[in-house]
C-alpha cells in the first residue's frame, strides 16, 4: 500500500439477492461491482454519482458495516477483513461515519451529553470525571454552547444537529471520516454553515475525508479527487479540477450538465453562508433523455450505452476497461 494512502479499496464487490415478482426465482443485484480508490493521508475524496449507484454500499463497506463479496480493503496498510478483537476496536476508532439524517442518527431519547460521552465510555478513552469537560471542549469545537449538553435532540434545528452527529464523531479522534450526504437534508444557507465547519476541523486536526454526495458544488470545493460511479462501478477518477473542467467520460458530461449553476457576479469559488459562489465551468447541455436501466437488469457491453449520444460499434458489445488516459482513470472506449 503506498505510504501516503490511509484506505485503499481493491476491485470491492457486493451484491445483494432481490425478490422475484409473482414468484420468480431471487435476482442477484449487483450493487458495487469491482470498486477500487485509495483515500490519501490529510485528503477528500468523493464519490458522486446517481442515487443507487452504489455510493452509500461503498461507505458501509469501508466502515466495515457490511462484508465484500470480494475484493480487498486497506486501512493504515491492513486488510480490514482480518481485523479482530482489540485490533478491530482500533479500527471502529479510527473511522467514523456522519449519517445523512441527523435526526434519525441521534438517539431521541437520549440527553446530547451522553450521546457524546457514550463513546469515550465504550473506548475508555478519558476518566469520567473529565468526561463532561470533554464534552463541552466538542460542542465548543462545532459551535455550540454547553447549555447544549442537558437538551434533547428534539429541541434542535436540522443544522444544529448536525453540527452534534459531527462532535460525536470527533469523540474518538478518528483518522477517516465518511460523511454520507451530509448536507443533503439541510437548507442551504445551513449547508454553507456545516461545510465550512467540516473545512475547518480537516485543517486543524488533519482528518481524512470520504464524500459522498450528488452534490457537485459541494464536491467541487472540498474535494481532492473525485470517483464518478454508475451503476456500481467507477466511470471516471481524477484530481477535482481536472474532472471540473474538462470531462472524459459522457456519463460524467451528463452529471454536470445536469448541475445547478449559481453565479456571483466579481467573485471566485468558494462558499458563503448564503451559498455557493460560481466556480464550476458551464458544460454544453447534454442530449441525454432515457432513464437510468435497472441494476439488476444491467444492459450488456457498456452499462451507459443506452444512454450515451456519442456511442458506437463496441459499446453495446464490450465491458470498457477502467485505464489511465490522459493522466487520469476513464472507462469508455472512446477516452
Amino acid at each position: 500500500m503506498n505510504s501516503d494512502l490511509i484506505m485503499r479499496l481493491d476491485s470491492v464487490r457486493k451484491s445483494f439477492n432481490v425478490k422475484g415478482s409473482f414468484g420468480k426465482a431471487h435476482k442477484p443485484f449487483r450493487a458495487v461491482d469491482g470498486v477500487s480508490f485509495g483515500v490519501r493521508i490529510n485528503g477528500v475524496f468523493a464519490l458522486v454519482g446517481e442515487s443507487g449507484c452504489g455510493k452509500s454500499t461503498v461507505a458501509r463497506l469501508a466502515l466495515k458495516l457490511l462484508d465484500p463479496d470480494g475484493g480487498s480493503i486497506f486501512f493504515d496498510g491492513r486488510d480490514v477483513s482480518a481485523l479482530r478483537g482489540a485490533e478491530l476496536l482500533r479500527f471502529r476508532r479510527s473511522v467514523q461515519i456522519i449519517f445523512q439524517d441527523p435526526f434519525a442518527s441521534l438517539n431521541p431519547r437520549m440527553r446530547i451529553a451522553d450521546a457524546l460521552a457514550e463513546p469515550f465510555h465504550i473506548h475508555k478513552l478519558v476518566p469520567k470525571r473529565e468526561v463532561r469537560d470533554r464534552v463541552a471542549a466538542l460542542l465548543e469545537k462545532v459551535g455550540m454552547g454547553p447549555d447544549a449538553m442537558d437538551r434533547y435532540p428534539h429541541e434542535f434545528s436540522g443544522g444544529q444537529r448536525q453540527r452534534i452527529c459531527i462532535a460525536r464523531a470527533l469523540t474518538v479522534s478518528p483518522r477517516l471520516i465518511i460523511a454520507d450526504e451530509p448536507l443533503s437534508a439541510l437548507d442551504v444557507s445551513i449547508q454553507a454553515q456545516i461545510l465550512n465547519l467540516l473545512q475547518d476541523i480537516r485543517k486543524d486536526t488533519g482528518i481524512a475525508l470520504v464524500l459522498i454526495s450528488h452534490d457537485l458544488k459541494v464536491v467541487h470545493y472540498l474535494s481532492d479527487e473525485v470517483g464518478v460511479m454508475y451503476l456500481g462501478k467507477i466511470v471516471e477518477l481524477s484530481e477535482t479540477g481536472a474532472l471540473f473542467e474538462s470531462p472524459k467520460h459522457p456519463y460524467t458530461k451528463l452529471l454536470l450538465s445536469s448541475a445547478p449553476k449559481i453565479r456571483v457576479r466579481g467573485e471566485g469559488s468558494g462558499v458563503t453562508e448564503k451559498g455557493f459562489k460560481s466556480g464550476i465551468p458551464a458544460p454544453q447541455p447534454s442530449n441525454i433523455t432515457s432513464d437510468v436501466p435497472s441494476p439488476i437488469d444491467i444492459p450488456h457491453g457498456c452499462p451507459f450505452h443506452p444512454r450515451c449520444p456519442e456511442r458506437f460499434g463496441p459499446c453495446d458489445r464490450e465491458i470498457p476497461e477502467l485505464k489511465t488516459r490522459g493522466g487520469r482513470l476513464v472507462a469508455c472506449h472512446l477516452a
